[in-house]
């Protein structure tokens, strides 16, 4: 039996990056898995048929829709909130509606996501937040917004923590830096800048990450929780 045999996953935002290789590694783990996704309709349509999850449209910025999704899933084993946006720039000058816009996404989501999958969420199950190492450091201008968000998540997990813990359901945030996706292209013209703060100068592969919160929502982790876990090359340190 492979690690999640008889499990059933919900990853949100999984269609491309991180979400889609933890997709990929929780289908291989025997998980029966289920994502989200918003736009991207031909990158969740090439997964599902790659890994065998089932691919659910939805958008995690509408809270009506997001819930109903979760609750029409039935009891979860696993859920995986990853869907996230990045708005960068000069606070006097960003479109404060984009900046509400990030946080219906990357905070007000992930809360109205755990609690809805809680409702019904197996004894011992798991939830994990894809958080940044930028909720503890933001070494550049224009990341007040998102920075804001990043710490948010850290206060969701410790406190569902407490709230969840005597059904066994652990809540945990990983927390990359630098990764491999087309948010941030490891050529990016960020990159220099990014690994100058990094002991190990390289972007992360998705798939590293996709291995942490696979041990996170295994059979080995039924003690971890309300902990933030970083995977970011030393930039943080």
């Amino acid at each position: 039996m492979t690690s999640l045999s008889n499990k059933k996953a919900l990853v949100l935002g999984g269609s491309r990056g991180i979400g889609a290789a933890i997709v990929e590694r929780f289908a291989r783990e025997g998980a029966e898995t289920r994502f989200t996704y918003a736009g991207s309709t031909e990158a969740a349509t090439a997964l599902a048929g790659k890994s065998g999850a089932k691919a659910i449209q939805s958008d995690s910025g509408d809270r009506q829709a997001l819930t109903k999704t979760i609750a029409d899933q039935g009891p979860l084993d696993i859920l995986v909130v990853n869907a996230g946006v990045l708005v960068m720039g000069d606070p006097l000058e960003t479109d404060p509606d984009a900046v509400d816009r990030m946080i219906d996404i990357n905070v007000r989501s992930p809360y109205h996501a755990a609690i809805e999958a809680a409702r019904k969420m197996n004894e011992d199950g798991r939830i994990v937040v894809i958080g940044s190492v930028n909720g503890d450091r933001m070494p550049f201008p224009g990341g007040a917004a998102y920075a804001l968000t990043k710490s948010a998540m850290q206060g969701l997990v410790r406190g569902l923590a407490r709230d969840f813990g005597s059904r066994g359901i652990t809540v945990n945030a990983v927390q990359p830096g630098p990764v491999d996706t087309d948010m941030n292209p490891a050529d990016g013209p960020m990159k220099d800048a990014m690994h100058s703060f990094m002991a190990i100068k390289r972007h992360a592969a998705p798939a590293e990450v996709a291995g942490m919160v696979t041990y996170l929502v295994g059979p080995e982790a039924g003690i971890v929780t309300g902990a933030l876990h970083t995977i970011d090359g030393g930039f943080g340190a």
